[in-house]
């Protein structure tokens, strides 16, 4: 594998470092009511897309790696093209062809988990998110493992819903509820027991990630595992009541479990098989965690059951969670931060903990560690246990502290950060808050802005994808319909130098720009020529 970097012949690295701005949710969308973006203050933001260097990028679809260019982007798929220079097939779209070819269910993991089965008259239980976001999972991956294992002779099945309410609109749980239980019906006539056993908002059950809350996971644990949590006849039933009792919120739902005759239909014990369905990672590490692990201190699992786990895929290739899987994730190798470590250059990432795995796992192409110890210094900013619809704000201001702090400590020649303000926000629905989270994170910009540019460094600013720019729809008769989903808008994208008379180079023209041009670009500015198969550059060429 070849890592060395050439120097350019005509671009030098600027006496400062190259700094990555990724305004997390932040996209370009119609400005109108809609907009939380364009009617927010945004000076700085403004400021950057009059520069000569301003154009748009797209973040969604094809141009991130998912199937088609009506999936919406996402965090993790926008930060792996932003960090390896080029477009990787994403983990929708492998478990789709997976699906499609059946290697799903030709492959090791899935034969070897059917004759476990079989061998032990266990059940095989499916946990995951519930929805058709696309984004951490897809409900039609569900119904094509459900229809897998009834052909594998897989008699006893139990699923473990997880509401989403984020990648997909609030209050529309009780649909996807609706759809697998009408699924489960038709295998019941065909002589599967098919049955949801509990289930729980993503928010508050399950699906935590970066250990950013280890009660989320045990909540899940107990619902899934143990059969502790609110009891109902069906899921149905519970969806509908905890609409009544604590709003239509998906992501925030308490777990309940499904019981009949008191006792709970489907815990999980010894001689049972588990597949987590989600192909996305961040939020499927710990639980795989909880079921894999011997010396395991993040809560008490009061009995830890004997049983196959798998993956839809491996979420951690470095730490190998988990050791099984059904579908092999995206290779993505020689991503911008192994090639500059390799070329000895010092870099910082830094974000508050919901974001701090895409500026470093991510971005690092699904792996986990430093390049380099000695080059490379990681911040996370604790993100704390506050609502970000509660404060807007969140920790941009201490990211930018953190970075300064940083500044005076070592010299760096590239630094990537993130501002998660805008999709963290975004996602609660709430106009107003991602109006005042856009606001903040110019605000501090602004003062990133100002810290780069002191010490003669290039900023360079774009996003991972849309959200707080579509915040809710309005129908034919002007009903509202609050969006707490991403958007398929492109996001914006400007470079800063002080060297270029015009505060900002010119770009070459792309029929498609996109995230996965924005490596090349930053190895440019750092004064080297980029691989020969990364995504072309958005320079224009120097004469």
């Amino acid at each position: 594998m070849n890592l060395e970097l050439r120097p350019h012949p005509r671009r030098v690295a600027p006496p400062g470092p190259v700094v990555c701005v990724v305004l997390d949710g932040v996209g370009i969308g119609r400005g109108d009511e809609t907009d939380a973006v364009a009617l927010a203050h945004t000076p700085w933001i403004d400021h950057g897309m009059t520069l000569p260097s301003a154009t748009k990028l797209l973040a969604h679809g094809r141009a991130v790696g998912m199937p088609s260019d009506k999936d919406m982007g996402n965090s993790e798929v926008g930060h792996n093209a932003l960090g390896a220079g080029r477009v990787f097939d994403q983990g929708a779209k492998l478990v789709d062809r997976a699906i499609e070819s059946g290697a799903l269910f030709e492959g090791e993991t899935f034969r070897a988990m059917v004759e476990h089965l079989k061998r032990t008259g266990g059940t095989l239980h499916l946990v995951g998110l519930l929805s058709d976001g696309n984004v951490h999972s897809h409900i039609d991956h569900v119904f094509a493992l459900l229809d897998g294992a009834k052909a594998a002779g897989i008699r006893r099945i139990r699923l473990h819903v997880l509401l989403d309410g984020r990648d997909v609109p609030e209050g529309t749980g009780i649909d996807y509820v609706r759809r697998l239980e009408a699924k489960l019906e038709s295998l019941r006539a065909e002589g599967v027991d098919a049955r949801i056993a509990s289930g729980g908002g993503r928010m508050v059950t399950t699906m935590d990630r970066y250990e950013s809350d280890w009660s989320i996971v045990e909540r899940g644990w107990r619902a899934h595992v143990l059969g502790d949590a609110r009891p109902f006849p069906s899921a149905e039933e519970a969806v509908e009541t905890l609409y009544r009792e604590c709003g239509r919120s998906d992501q925030h739902m308490p777990p309940f479990v499904v019981v009949e005759g008191g006792r709970p239909v489907g815990t999980i014990e010894d001689g049972d098989a588990v597949v987590f369905w989600n192909f996305r990672g961040d939020r499927a590490v710990e639980i795989s965690r909880a079921f894999e692990e011997d010396d395991f201190r993040a809560f008490d699992r009061v009995r830890r059951p004997d049983v196959f786990y798998a993956g839809m895929m491996q979420y951690d290739g470095d730490l190998h969670i988990p050791k099984r899987f059904l579908v092999a994730p995206p290779a993505i190798d020689r991503t911008m931060g192994e090639l500059l470590a390799h070329a000895g250059k010092v870099q910082l990432a830094c974000a508050e903990t919901h974001k701090f795995g895409h500026v470093t796992y991510f971005w690092n192409g699904n792996r986990s560690g430093k390049f380099s110890d000695e080059l490379e210094d990681y911040v996370e900013v604790p993100s704390g246990m506050l609502a970000p619809g509660d404060h807007p704000w969140m920790k941009a201001g201490e990211v930018v502290d953190a970075i300064a702090r940083h500044f005076d400590r070592r010299h760096y020649d590239f630094v990537r950060v993130n501002f998660a303000n805008g999709d963290m926000v975004g996602h609660t629905g709430d106009f107003e808050a991602a109006r005042l989270a856009v606001a903040c994170v110019d605000f501090t910009l602004g003062r990133l802005r100002r810290a780069v540019l002191d010490r003669q460094g290039v900023l360079v600013v774009t996003a991972d994808h849309g959200n707080a720019d579509h915040m809710f729809d309005r129908d034919a008769d002007g009903r509202i319909h609050v969006r707490t989903s991403h958007s398929l808008n492109p996001v914006p994208f400007w470079i800063e130098d002080p060297r270029e008379a015009a505060g900002g180079p010119r770009l070459r023209h792309l029929e498609r720009p996109g995230l996965a041009n924005v490596a090349a670009t930053c190895l440019e500015l750092l004064g080297f020529l980029p691989p020969e198969d990364y995504e072309p550059s958005l320079l224009a060429p120097t004469p």
